[in-house]
């Protein structure tokens, strides 16, 4: 297999700590290639982004070379591709400029499956306009979000459908095509958010049947930041509250203030990383891309059946991650055990598992987990069986004191 995982780790610094991350879908840990691209362009010289002085070209430079990168890991257009400090900033901005053409009548629906930020902005957004918000419910028999929750509440009304590309607790993969091509035959706008989907996936925007697309860069490597893409066409018909002087030009005109431009070096060092996870790729940025991407899943997909295997034979644990299509993660509680005490004992061990409704709120309560959720175990690019042995041994230890 061409997916070495002990050379990946040497370029982690913060494995040498011994630590073993679970908390992968919370955010990953950060290759140092990826830090020292934030330091030298913060630390070169650098101004408000032009191309008269090299301060400034240094600056446009790594805008340019940021939209260039998510465009070959999406496989979109980069002059779609918007920066945003966070998904949640992104969606909660968007659905302020989507909502100015929504009222009373207007439909919109949402995943019960979804983290909080793709929710509670649409919602928020539609009852300020009058509009009503319709839910897609989960199967919690098998953590599935069936196709036919969201496309039977589909009707000439409807304005915006929001539905995530995997659930950051469950792991469950939606089926985006066959939902996609139901919301776009009804004429709705169709927004996927990608942010558990993206680190473990390779994704073709250009080939899915969505009109917008988001992740954060914390999750595959990279700094605190997000991306939102779209068609630049579409991107033209949106209108935003923007300050009198700035600019309308697409991108650029949903992002506010000066750009950090560190950040976005950030990014792309952490997308060109992603393109080495596969030490026998070639080709174009985009080919290396899918090829080691393509490697990934099916390494991570090995070590996740190990893990659940195991975890199986664990006494009292209810596994709720049950869906055919997933990614490697893992959400489960023990019978009698405090989850949070939990996270803490193994935690002591040295084995990052935390424990919370990780703001899936409202999957959490439709599984009856209420607001406190559970445990969840993800796995990453540098997640290796020596991990996971170390996450059954301390669960086991902890169980035998109970």
């Amino acid at each position: 297999m061409s997916y070495q995982v002990e050379r990946i780790r040497k370029d982690f610094p913060s494995l040498d700590t011994g630590l073993a991350y679970f908390d992968g879908p919370g955010g990953s840990q950060v290759p140092k290639v990826v830090g020292d691209a934030i330091a030298k362009a913060i630390t070169q010289p650098s101004s408000n982004r032009g191309t008269t002085t090299e301060s400034e070209q240094n600056a446009e430079d790594c805008v340019v070379g940021y939209r260039s990168a998510v465009a070959d890991l999406l496989n979109c257009d980069p002059k779609g591709v918007v920066y945003g400090r966070s998904w949640t900033q992104l969606t909660y901005d968007f659905s302020r400029t989507l909502a100015k053409s929504w009222g009373a009548g207007d439909e919109i629906i949402v995943s019960q499956l979804d983290h909080d930020s793709n929710i509670r902005p649409w919602v928020q957004a539609a009852e300020a306009k009058g509009a009503t918000v319709k839910w897609a419910k989960v199967n919690t028999q098998t953590s599935e979000l069936d196709t036919s929750s969201v496309t039977d509440l589909l009707t000439p009304k409807t304005k915006f459908v929001a539905v995530t590309g995997a659930s950051n607790t469950l792991g469950t993969k939606p089926d985006l095509a066959a939902i996609g091509k139901a919301v776009k035959a009804n004429g709705s706008l169709f927004l996927v958010d990608g942010v558990h989907l993206t680190p473990h996936a390779v994704i073709d925007f250009k080939n899915m049947p969505a009109d917008f697309y988001g992740f954060s860069s914390y999750k595959i490597l990279g700094p605190h930041c997000a991306s939102f893409v779209a068609d630049p066409a579409l991107l033209e018909t949106l209108s935003n509250d923007k300050l009198l002087p700035s600019t309308m030009v697409v991108p650029e005109r949903f992002e506010f203030g000066t750009l950090p431009y560190e950040l976005m070096a950030g990014v792309s060092a952490s997308i060109d990383y992603l393109t080495t996870l596969d030490d026998q790729v070639s080709g174009s940025r985009r080919e290396r891309l899918v090829k080691s991407l393509n490697s990934l899943e099916e390494y991570e997909q090995s070590l996740f059946d190990y893990m659940v295997k195991a975890l199986n034979n664990l006494p009292g644990i209810t596994i709720y991650s049950k869906a055919k299509h997933h990614t490697p993660t893992a959400y489960f509680n023990f019978k009698g055990v405090d989850a949070a005490d939990l996270y803490k004992f193994m935690a002591t061990k040295k084995v990052n598992l935390p424990a919370h409704n990780f703001y899936a709120l409202e999957v959490s309560r439709a599984l009856g987990l209420g607001d406190t959720g559970a445990v969840r175990a993800g796995l990453a690019p540098y997640s290796t069986k020596d991990d996971v042995d170390r996450l059954i041994s301390g669960l086991e230890e902890y169980l035998s004191k109970k």
